[in-house]
């Protein structure tokens, strides 16, 4: 069996709530289109977070449509399969499955109910994809993610596979062990352990952690261009884009081969030229600019030597800037058409190199909005205030959370 393994593409997504990124989505599935045409996979697997927000514009659906009907159209042997993730509606990723499933591409928008191992025998298999060389189990995310549900969909599989093809599940969830870096919701979904993730499966398809890598094994394996692994590894394929300019690593698509269940799983990493990468000015190691004339200097150095790329200014907090200073930034780059992108999100310093300041937290207005739980956004910035309690802090919260219900039930 033989399968490329992607996720979280954030379809939709606006960075700095100004720049789009369908060009630099349509630079990525130029590259999967040409992965599929060399390498012809039995399976092209999505693991979540297909779109940025859980109602994503008509044009940006068209565009989700367009996208996939021309990868089917192009590789009709080819399954794909696609689980809806945190950021999706599981409602309308499901409201298109019968109709995509015409076309032997499947949708899975929501996971098992909760009475379902009460249901008829035969459940399972609304998440088993059958391929003659191997099963596949779509799982989208699961707020109340049941090990037993998971498994007896494992053990379904296990029934029909008479023949020992190989197993692949896919999820998307958060899994401990992994490392999260640039990743700032991560407090929001409950971290399951690989125990929790059952057994049964050759490949655990992961998507919601967005730098690549295999669980329980050294980072510096994603520095190889292959690996092989015994079966039962899980893996994040990455996303597809740096979603923020904290994703400071390469991204990837994974291609993996498995013989036979319970067979060795060899992996290669297909590393993703992005249309645009993230850099900061000046670049880390550096002292911090010290006024507006050398951050222009930069910029327009940047401009010319780069032409293209996200932008993030290192400051020393004691520069003297205009009032007109973002406009100024915005007018030069204005010039370069919108390749170079801005981030106004300045990191700012005192102009130390040697790190005796610590940087403060840089939030997204999208991680803002993912931080449901107010006590998310204090732990991340609880370093700054030391004469603050974080358990006493937790401790209030859990009574007002109480005093709350308790007047939701008077109602």
């Amino acid at each position: 069996m033989k399968l490329l393994h992607t996720a979280d593409l954030h379809l939709g997504q606006i960075m700095y709530q100004y720049y789009d990124r369908v060009d630099e989505h349509d630079h990525f599935f130029g590259q999967l289109k040409g992965w599929c045409d060399e390498h012809r996979p039995d399976a092209l697997v999505v693991s979540g977070d297909i779109f940025d927000i859980q109602q994503p514009s008509a044009a940006i659906k068209a565009y989700f449509n367009r996208r996939f009907v021309e990868l089917h159209q192009r590789f009709p042997d080819m399954a794909i399969v696609i689980t809806a993730g945190n950021h999706d509606s599981a409602s309308r990723i499901e409201a298109d499955s019968e109709v995509w499933g015409m076309s032997d591409v499947k949708l899975v928008g929501y996971g098992p109910a909760t009475d379902t191992l009460e249901r008829e025998e035969g459940w399972q298999d609304a998440f088993i994809v059958e391929l003659g060389s191997g099963f596949i189990v779509a799982l989208p995310f699961m707020s109340s993610f049941r090990k037993e549900v998971v498994q007896s969909i494992l053990d379904r599989v296990a029934s029909r596979n008479s023949d020992g093809r190989p197993v692949v599940m896919m999820s998307h969830q958060a899994v401990g062990g992994s490392d999260y870096t640039g990743h700032s919701d991560i407090g929001n979904l409950r971290m399951l352990t690989d125990e929790d993730m059952c057994n049964g499966y050759d490949y655990l398809a992961l998507g919601h952690i967005h730098r690549p890598q295999t669980i329980g094994f050294d980072l510096n394996d994603e520095n190889k261009e292959q690996s092989t692994y015994e079966s039962g590894i899980m893996r994040y394929s990455g996303s597809a884009l740096h979603v923020s300019c904290d994703e400071q690593y390469p991204h990837s698509v994974s291609l993996v081969e498995i013989e036979r269940r319970g067979g060795e799983v060899r992996l290669q990493r297909l590393t993703i030229n992005e249309l645009r990468h993230f850099y900061t000015l000046p670049e880390t190691g550096k002292a911090a600019a010290q006024s507006a004339e050398e951050v222009f200097r930069l910029v327009d150095e940047f401009c010319k030597t780069k032409g293209s790329g996200y932008i993030r200014l290192r400051i020393d907090c004691r520069a003297a800037l205009p009032a007109d200073f973002v406009q100024k930034i915005y007018d030069k780059l204005e010039a370069t058409g919108n390749e170079v992108r801005f981030n106004p999100k300045t990191i700012w310093e005192n102009g130390s190199t040697e790190g005796d300041e610590k940087e403060k937290p840089v939030f997204e207005l999208a991680e803002l909005q993912q931080m449901t739980n107010p006590l998310e956004f204090v732990r991340q910035v609880i370093d700054q205030y030391p004469e603050l309690d974080i358990n006493e802090l937790e401790r209030d919260f859990e009574e007002i959370e109480k005093e709350m219900k308790k007047g939701d039930l008077a109602k």
